[in-house]
């Protein structure tokens, strides 16, 4: 059974044209995205306008802006598919809107389609058919299948965009790959993607794309003293967990180097503090910040990314048994932090102190870390956002517009000094987390921030939209893979990024 996800196999065109009649009968189905505030008139500038004017004055008595699906009268009976934007749309509302679209277009037999934004303003149109873009090729993906008899896939295999080539749209197409590569692991099966497989498929993944790949297995993390991480893995039934390495470099040799951090909890029972059914039911995706961290190296390397990044992914299970890690236990992290226990159920943020820790010993001059880490992010922000924390205060503005223009939004948490009182240890350095819930996603943060360098900026990212019933904007599956989008959106425009980095370390 494959662990890795089938190569893509769609051609994705721009030329600048203008659809006709004629070209619509060439394709299987077509999108449109008009002008909210200049429907009617932008409806009776497209091919077959009688047809639209008609089903708009239908439609838009129970929608202010409805979606329009027909077949057209050709002799392909071309599906075609309009929706309206309202000008100065946000990136969210740009890709949930695609995202219905493309679910209205890409039906079975459905191999060629063609995306459209005409008369919208020169500042939206490229960002809206970036969009169709990035919502045609999520909606296209396939997904593990384990049934006796297979579902059948989409069959699209070329998509035409309305436009000039443009970078954003290369951009896409990565951004597509590591968010289908991210989802993709993230739905496999614990049978399967257990952190012994898991590691063997990383393997296979830093061969076939030229990364150098390094594992750091409990031998050797007990060799450097990584007894928070240990403290987890110790009830495993195999001796296989252990922090996986990836390092991606440049064509070109690079004064920059980055280091992406993820959680890789393949599956999480909770521990001797056991979770409810309901609350294990999915915790095979308890790893989808580590697959997010190798989406988004993935991306990168698509785009060929001017600068070095390490992936480093903590992977283990939380089991239950004998030799479990209990409440009280007090261990050391590789930095010399001494932690006591307080509940099994926080493991994420253990695993993720040592992953930090061997992360900061490279003197990146960045790390981001992901992880579904906690419910109180969820509580706080539910599923539409994700949360945000940084040790560079002055990075915020930073982090959230690059989340309002990707579409894939984050809200920055304070993570004050004087938060620390709630994680004061009677017997050790710091408490792994408080007895209470209320704020817990800081106070993880909090914790977190103890096993990253003072001198090196940081940025946490607490998944909460990491899933999602009914997917999150042009995401259609309940794993949602966020967090590619927004760290290539952070980390692909170079001098950006280096004009941030200078502001942290100023």
């Amino acid at each position: 059974m494959k662990s890795l996800p089938p190569e893509p196999a769609i051609e994705v065109v721009a030329r600048d044209v203008t659809a006709t009649e004629a070209s619509l009968a060439r394709t299987d189905a077509a999108i449109f995205v008009l002008d909210r505030s200049h429907a009617a008139a932008a409806l009776r500038k497209l091919p077959h306008a009688p047809i639209w004017s008609a089903l708009y004055r239908a439609a838009k008595q129970a929608s202010p802006a409805p979606v329009l699906v027909t077949r057209l009268p050709n002799a392909r009976h071309t599906l075609a598919v309009v929706g309206f934007a309202k000008p100065g749309a946000s990136g969210f509302e740009r890709l949930d809107l695609a995202g219905k679209l493309a679910r209205e277009a890409l039906k079975p037999g459905v191999a060629r389609l063609s995306v459209h934004a005409p008369a919208l303003a020169a500042a939206d149109q490229p960002a809206m058919l970036e969009a169709l873009l990035s919502a045609a090729l999520a909606t296209a993906a396939p997904m593990p299948e384990r049934k006796s008899r297979r579902s059948r896939g989409s069959d699209l295999r070329r998509i035409d965009v309305a436009a000039r080539p443009n970078a954003a749209f290369e951009r896409s197409v990565a951004m597509a790959e590591g968010n289908h590569l991210a989802r993709w692991l993230t739905a496999l099966p614990p049978n399967e993607l257990d952190c012994v497989g898991y590691r063997r498929t990383l393997r296979q993944l830093a061969g076939r794309e030229g990364w150098r790949f390094h594992f750091y297995d409990e031998a050797a993390l007990k060799r450097l003293g990584a007894g928070a991480f240990l403290a987890v893995s110790r009830a495993n039934p195999h001796r296989g967990a252990g922090i996986v390495r990836l390092t991606y470099r440049p064509r070109r040799r690079s004064r920059q180097r980055l280091a992406l951090v993820g959680k890789g909890i393949c599956f999480d029972t909770g521990g001797i503090n056991l979770k409810p059914h309901r609350g294990m039911y999915l915790m095979h995706g308890d790893m989808q910040g580590s697959a997010v961290a190798v989406g988004t190296l993935l991306a990168l390397d698509r785009m060929a990314a001017p600068y070095t990044v390490d992936c480093w992914l903590a992977l283990t299970e939380n089991q239950i048994g004998p030799d479990a890690y209990r409440p009280q236990d007090v261990v050391a992290a590789m930095n010399g932090v001494t932690i006591q226990v307080v509940h099994s159920d926080a493991e994420g943020r253990m695993v993720l102190a040592d992953t930090l820790a061997l992360a900061s010993r490279a003197k990146p001059d960045l790390v981001l870390d992901f992880a579904t880490l906690t419910g109180a992010c969820v509580n706080a922000l539910t599923e539409r956002y994700s949360g945000a924390f940084t040790n560079r205060s002055v990075l915020h503005d930073w982090l959230q517009s690059t989340g309002r223009d990707s579409g894939e939004r984050v809200w920055c948490f304070p993570i004050d000094e004087d938060f620390d009182a709630e994680l004061d240890s009677p017997i050790a350095d710091v408490l792994q987390c408080s007895l209470e819930n209320k704020g817990d996603h800081i106070l993880a943060a909090r914790f977190l921030s103890r096993f990253v360098a003072a001198d090196i900026p940081w940025v946490h990212v607490d998944l909460s939209a990491a899933e999602r019933k009914g997917g999150l904007a042009h995401i259609p599956t309940e794993f949602t893979g966020f967090g590619v989008r927004y760290a290539v959106h952070l980390l692909s425009d170079a001098a950006r990024l280096g004009e941030q980095l200078t502001k942290a370390t100023a």
